[in-house]
């Protein structure tokens, strides 16, 4: 007998667990990814578009960028846009280095990271991306910060 309540016991829990993870799916699911809420591809890097020519175009960070051929200037950005599309749910796949190797010996600052994050999200309001879609996507840049701020 009390191996028979166990067991029923047993199996309730089970039932419901799996309807609690099947909900859980299921509510997940029906959530875009941040990649499509934001509008994908194209709006991704027509922010990234904007956000690079901010930093190139501001005296306190242009330094970084001098010396960039304009082919290297388009892979760093086609490399922002696939990080930028591959953290956000999208389909692209980041195939450049870690943070920390591809800023050492930049000396970036904290006022330079500051400086740099302002122009990120006057791009991401140019394009009216919503507050809580902008909100993900400055956590995301901001989980870097340790890697590429050495000063």
């Amino acid at each position: 007998m009390l191996k028979r309540s166990i067991s029923q016991t047993l199996a309730v829990l089970a039932i419901s667990l799996l309807l609690t993870y099947a909900n859980a799916a299921a509510q997940g699911m029906s959530e875009k990814s941040l990649y499509h809420r934001i509008g994908g591809y194209d709006a991704l890097a027509a922010v990234v578009d904007d956000f690079l020519g901010r930093l190139v175009s501001d005296k306190r960070l242009e330094k970084f960028f001098v010396g960039h051929s304009e082919d290297s200037t388009k892979q760093i950005r086609q490399l922002i846009v696939d990080q930028f599309c591959n953290a956000t749910g999208g389909p692209c796949v980041y195939t450049g280095r870690d943070m920390k190797t591809s800023h050492k010996g930049l000396g970036i600052s904290e006022p330079d990271w500051d400086a740099a994050a302002k122009h990120l999200v006057a791009s991401l309001d140019k394009f009216k991306v919503p507050e809580k879609e902008k909100a993900e996507v400055v956590s995301f840049v901001m989980s870097l910060k340790k890697d590429i701020v050495e000063k």
